[in-house]
């Protein structure tokens, strides 16, 4: 809420993963879709998460995380309800070599690194992909590979 922009305040948050999680909208402001008319946002992620039976006793605070996802997380934004998950969208069901990338290394041609909207559908764009997914169930209407 910054309807004090001295006094900002946090009214909702949202946690994707463990360490190692990263995103191309921390590096590049145009990876992220963001709509107050729909209340939509767009974010593409690779998820990374800890195996914690890995580690005898607590988890270190420097351990990372394997990629085990990457795709866009599709929220529903809105001032009462904050960060609401309406689901997820990857292209990597289609990468015929899913297993190349991993937390220090990620260059999938299959890769979700932008997003955006026409009309009713959400268009996800990845090097080898351009997936149209339906705007209110996430269903996908189609694909176009490239």
């Amino acid at each position: 809420d910054v309807s004090d922009v001295k006094r900002p305040r946090e009214i909702s948050k949202y946690i994707i993963g463990d360490r190692g999680t990263d995103s191309f909208a921390l590096h590049e402001h145009k990876a992220f879709t963001f709509s107050i008319s729909k209340n939509l946002l767009i974010i593409p992620v690779r998820l990374a998460e800890i195996d914690e039976s890995e580690y005898p006793g607590d988890v270190p605070s420097s351990a990372f995380g394997e990629t085990v996802w990457q795709g866009a997380y599709v929220f529903k934004l809105t001032l009462d309800g904050g960060f609401e998950l309406k689901g997820r969208i990857t292209h990597h069901e289609d990468d015929p070599d899913p297993g190349i990338w991993t937390w220090y290394y990620y260059s999938s041609p299959y890769e979700v690194k932008r997003s955006l909207y026409i009309e009713d559908g959400i268009y996800t764009v990845s090097g080898k992909m351009i997936k149209i997914n339906s705007m209110d169930t996430l269903e996908e209407l189609k694909k176009i590979e490239l």
